[in-house]
C-alpha cells in the first residue's frame, strides 16, 4: 500500500490533517482579507497594498470584466509578469466564475496564438511592451478583446510619473488601457460565481505536446492548506519573495495563492537578476523564498553578499529541477555563513498537480531525497506503464494522488485517460513519466525522467515541440534537439539540423532557421546553437538517434 506520511508538528510527531477552504480562490482570499484588512497583502517596487485595497481592486476588476461581457465559464488570457494587475485579474476573473488562462508574456507570437485558440479566450491582457506580439496573435484567432497595461499603472505616484516621463507610449488610439478598463464597471456587489474550472496552466505532459491543464478551485485551495500545514512556522504577516512567475504552478500556487489565502505578504518581483534577488530579499526581509537550482547556483557566484544577514528566513525551497547534493551542500553552507537558521528544503511536483506534491519536512532531511508527500497526498512507485506497485527501494515510475490532481487536459481526452488512471484502491493516480525510489519512511528519491524533456532554468522544454518547429522550415529535412550542460541554466537547448538537398550549409541558412525559431519559440526555449549536419545518426529502426548526439556532446565536454 502507498504511504501517506504524517507530518510532524513543532510539538512532536503529531500527524497533521488539512482542511482546504470550501469555496473559490476569490472567497479564500476575501476571507483572509476580512481577518486582516489593514495588513499588507502585496509589495510591489516599494509600494505596499493592504488586504482592504487588494479586495477593492479585485472587486473593481471583476465589475469591469462583467461590463466587458465576460461571463461565467468563459476564459481570459493573462500574459503578465508578477505585478498587481496580474493578481487583480486572476482573482477578479475567479469572482465572476471566469477561467484564467495563464501564459508566459514573452511567448513567441505563434505560441500566443496557440494559447488564445486552445483556450477560446474572449479577452487577453498583456503589457504595452508586448502589444505588437499580442496584436499579431489575435489577428489569427478572431474576435478577442485586448486590454493593455503598463509597468507604471500600479506604482506609487512619484515612480509612476517618473516612468511615464521616460517611456512614451507608441500604442495606437482606441486601445483599451488599464485605468479606462477599471472605470467601466460599477460596484454591483454580486455574489461570487462558483465555477469548477479556475485556472489553465500549460505543460507538455507525458508526450511532449503542449496541453492546457485544467485546475479547479479545490486544487488551488488544497495546495494552500498543504503548504501551510507543511510549514508550521508560518504566521500571518510573513513575507514570501514571489519571484517565480504566475504562469508557473510554483509561482501561482505556492508564492501567490497559498500566501494570500493565509494573510501573508507577497513581495511581487516582475523580473530579477541574482543581484537584485538578494537586494529584494534583504530589503523586505522575506521569511520565505522559493526558487530553482539555476537561481540558487547563480546566488553562490555573487561576489559581495559577505555581510548579508539572513537570520529572518524561515523557509528556503528548491523545486522545478533536481538540486544536486553538491549544490545543496554549498547552498546550505552559504546560508549558515550568513546566519540563516534553516537549510534548503527540496520538493517535487508536476503541473498536473498544480506544483509541489512532496517536500522535505523541516524536522528531517535525507541526502538526495526530494521529500515526503505533502499532507493529504499519496505517492507510490509502480513498474513503468502498469499498476503493479513495487517494493520499497526498487526503481519505477512515480505516481501521484491527492486533492491537487488536475481535472484533465483541455481538448485531449485520450491523453487525460492515459495520465489519470483510477486503481483498485479507488484513487485517481497521475502517471508522471518520472522515475524514482521510495524508502520505508516515505522519502522519495528522484532518479530521472522516463519522458524526453529538457529543464532549463526551471522551465520544462520538450524537444519534440522544438523539432516540429524546425522541421516546418523549408530548408530543414530533419532535426534533433538535445540538452547540453550549462553552468548557469544547468541545461540549455542545442539543435542539430540535416538540410534539404541543394540547400547550402551557410551562416545565411542558419540565420534564416534561427529567425523562424524566434517567431515560434519562446526566448527561454530557443536553441543556443544550431549545428548543421550532412546527416543525422539513426537507430536500427531508422529514427534519429538523439542518444548518440548526446554522447558526442558529452565527449566534447571531457
Amino acid at each position: 500500500m502507498p504511504i501517506k506520511t504524517p507530518w510532524a508538528s513543532s510539538m512532536g510527531n503529531v500527524p497533521m490533517q488539512i482542511t482546504p477552504f470550501d469555496g473559490t480562490m476569490y472567497e479564500a482570499v476575501r476571507t483572509a482579507a476580512q481577518k486582516t484588512p489593514h495588513h499588507t497583502a502585496l509589495c510591489y517596487m516599494g509600494r505596499k497594498i493592504t488586504y482592504k485595497k487588494l479586495m477593492r481592486s479585485i472587486d473593481q476588476c471583476a465589475d469591469a470584466l462583467r461590463a466587458l461581457g465576460v461571463g461565467q465559464g468563459q476564459r481570459l488570457t493573462i500574459a503578465l509578469p508578477n505585478c498587481p494587475q496580474a493578481v487583480y485579474m486572476l482573482y477578479g476573473a475567479n469572482k465572476i466564475g471566469a477561467v484564467a488562462n495563464m501564459v508566459h508574456p514573452i511567448s513567441a507570437p505563434k505560441e500566443l496564438s496557440f494559447y488564445l485558440k486552445e483556450s477560446a479566450s474572449v479577452l487577453a491582457i498583456t503589457l504595452d511592451s508586448f502589444y505588437d506580439k499580442m496584436r499579431d496573435a489575435i489577428k489569427e484567432t478572431g474576435d478577442i478583446k485586448l486590454l493593455i497595461t503598463g509597468g507604471a499603472d500600479c506604482l506609487s505616484l512619484p515612480l509612476r510619473v517618473g516612468m511615464k516621463l521616460t517611456q512614451k507610449s507608441k500604442l495606437p488610439k482606441g486601445i483599451l488601457r488599464w485605468h479606462d478598463f477599471l472605470k467601466m464597471g460599477s460596484a454591483q456587489n454580486d455574489k461570487p460565481q462558483k465555477n469548477r474550472e479556475a485556472v489553465i496552466l500549460y505543460s507538455g505532459g507525458t508526450t511532449g505536446t503542449t496541453k492546457g491543464i485544467l485546475l479547479s478551485n479545490e486544487n488551488l485551495n488544497s495546495l494552500a492548506a498543504q503548504v501551510i500545514a507543511a510549514n508550521p512556522m508560518f504566521v500571518p504577516g510573513d513575507r514570501m519573495l514571489a519571484a517565480m512567475p504566475l504562469f508557473h504552478g510554483f509561482g501561482l500556487g505556492v508564492c501567490i495563492h497559498s500566501i494570500l489565502a493565509s494573510s501573508g505578504v507577497c513581495v511581487l518581483v516582475p523580473r530579477f537578476t541574482p543581484k537584485s534577488y538578494i537586494r529584494d530579499l534583504l530589503r523586505y526581509r522575506c521569511n520565505f523564498v522559493a526558487g530553482v537550482p539555476t537561481l540558487f547556483g547563480a546566488l553562490l557566484r555573487l561576489k559581495n553578499p559577505e555581510n548579508a544577514d539572513f537570520s529572518f528566513l524561515k523557509g528556503v525551497f528548491s523545486g522545478g529541477d533536481s538540486l544536486s547534493p553538491e549544490l545543496k551542500k554549498r547552498l546550505d553552507a552559504f546560508l549558515t555563513a550568513h546566519h540563516c537558521p534553516v537549510q534548503v528544503r527540496e520538493g517535487y511536483g508536476t503541473t498536473e498537480t498544480v506544483t509541489a506534491c512532496c517536500l522535505t519536512p523541516p524536522h528531517k532531511a535525507k541526502e538526495a531525497s526530494i521529500g515526503i508527500p505533502l499532507p493529504g497526498n499519496y505517492i507510490k512507485i509502480v513498474r513503468p506503464g502498469t499498476q503493479e506497485e513495487l517494493p520499497y527501494g526498487e526503481e519505477g515510475e512515480i505516481l501521484l494522488s491527492g486533492p491537487t490532481v488536475m481535472l484533465g487536459y483541455m481538448h485531449h481526452p485520450e491523453e487525460t485517460a492515459k495520465t489519470l488512471q483510477t486503481h483498485d484502491d479507488g484513487r485517481t493516480w497521475v502517471y508522471t513519466g518520472d522515475l524514482g525510489v521510495m524508502d520505508s519512511e516515505g522519502f522519495l528519491y528522484f532518479k530521472g525522467r522516463a519522458k524526453r524533456m529538457i529543464v532549463s532554468s526551471g522551465y520544462n522544454i520538450y524537444p519534440g515541440q522544438i523539432e516540429n518547429i524546425l522541421d516546418a522550415h523549408a530548408y530543414v529535412h530533419r532535426s534533433c534537439v538535445i540538452a547540453v550542460a550549462d553552468d548557469y541554466k544547468m541545461q540549455k537547448v542545442k539543435a542539430f539540423v540535416e538540410l534539404m538537398p541543394n540547400v547550402p550549409a551557410t551562416e545565411q541558412t542558419k540565420a534564416s532557421i534561427l529567425d523562424h525559431c524566434r517567431e515560434h519559440i519562446a526566448k527561454y526555449a530557443m536553441p543556443c546553437e544550431i549545428e548543421l549536419r550532412a546527416e543525422l545518426p539513426k537507430t536500427l529502426v531508422g529514427k534519429v538517434n538523439y542518444r548518440a548526439l548526446e554522447e558526442q556532446e558529452k565527449e566534447k565536454e571531457v
